[in-house]
């Protein structure tokens, strides 16, 4: 088992920034590709950005491409989502998610999730 927590969202204007944080505990974080999926009331979730294993392949979502930043810490079994010039539509529930299996781009290759952390942009 793995439980993974994040932390780190919160109330920013337009343009602000966040980092978003995913702590890990359980088996070997290193072993997981890890992912970030966003949902906003009414909406699908949808994905936002993943990292290899390693941390070498970093994957995002075009509405995120050049804003947001993925990175994780192995040796501190964390996964971080940078976030820049935020706009009101990434107003969602993130939530941080790892797999060892398919594409990272979707929710079904993804053996355990977050609980999430709310990220409200106001304009």
């Amino acid at each position: 088992q793995v439980q993974l927590v994040e932390s780190g969202g919160g109330l920013v204007q337009a343009g602000g920034s966040l980092r978003l944080s995913c702590a890990a505990s359980g088996r070997t974080f290193s072993s997981y590709g890890m992912a970030w999926f966003r949902q906003a009331p009414g909406k699908e979730r949808e994905f936002v950005a993943a990292i290899s294993r390693s941390g070498g392949n970093t994957y995002y979502a075009d509405s995120v491409k050049g804003r947001f930043t993925n990175s994780r810490d192995n040796a501190k079994n964390t996964a971080y989502l940078q976030m820049n010039s935020l706009k009101p539509g990434d107003t969602a529930v993130y939530h941080c998610a790892a797999g060892t299996r398919g594409s990272y781009y979707y929710t079904a290759s993804y053996d355990y999730w977050g609980q999430g952390t709310q990220v409200t942009v106001s304009s």
